[in-house]
């Protein structure tokens, strides 16, 4: 019925626009001609059958169909929808596992940094201590040769004093004096007997 109420406007059209027409002198559409006349009616009144017969038959179908499409054009953009969340979450899990490996890659960086580290002290603090050995070795080394040098000091001193003053005065020096200034030569310097 509310179709009916719809279409009325419509079939009132239909024959309002005729009617107006021949008042403009239209002679395809003169009323006063009965062929015209049944013309209008039989046309109107097909189209009010196939009107119906159209609504009761066809007119569903397309509703049916149409109803149908949007269920399914709802469906797939739910699907959509669904599909577009997991990827989502897919995006989020692959950029979180990327983030753990670079944390996870980066403290292995760290570690190996400080193990190297901890490895070149070691080796440092070794070679240090092997350096400082050697190094009192070599004090040792050298103190022993400045006490020999020390200790043969007095002896090569005296020998040459005496060659010397023998040699410049023809006679050989008084001894004990010349001990004595070698001594005192000695102490003078910081290297006593």
């Amino acid at each position: 019925m509310t179709r009916f109420r719809r279409i009325a406007p419509l079939a009132v059209g239909l024959i309002a626009i005729p009617m107006m027409a021949m008042a403009d002198g239209l002679p395809q559409l003169d009323f006063k001609n009965k062929l015209t006349v049944y013309q209008v009616v039989w046309g109107a009144a097909i189209f009010v059958v196939l009107y119906i017969l159209a609504s009761r038959t066809a007119l569903p179908k397309v509703e049916s169909v149409l109803e149908e499409r949007a269920k399914r054009i709802a469906g797939d953009l739910e699907g959509a929808k669904d599909a577009k969340g997991r990827a989502d979450a897919g995006i989020a899990a692959a950029a979180a596992a990327t983030a753990k490996a670079r944390s996870e890659a980066q403290a292995a960086i760290n570690a190996a940094i400080e193990t190297s580290k901890a490895a070149a002290a070691a080796q440092s603090a070794a070679l240090n201590d092997r350096l400082e050995k050697q190094l009192k070795e070599a004090e040792g080394q050298i103190a022993a040769a400045r006490g020999a040098a020390l200790a043969a000091l007095p002896g090569v001193a005296t020998d040459t004093a005496v060659a010397l003053i023998t040699r410049l005065t023809g006679a050989a020096p008084d001894g004990a004096r010349l001990s004595g200034a070698i001594d005192a030569a000695m102490v003078a310097r910081g290297a006593s007997r």
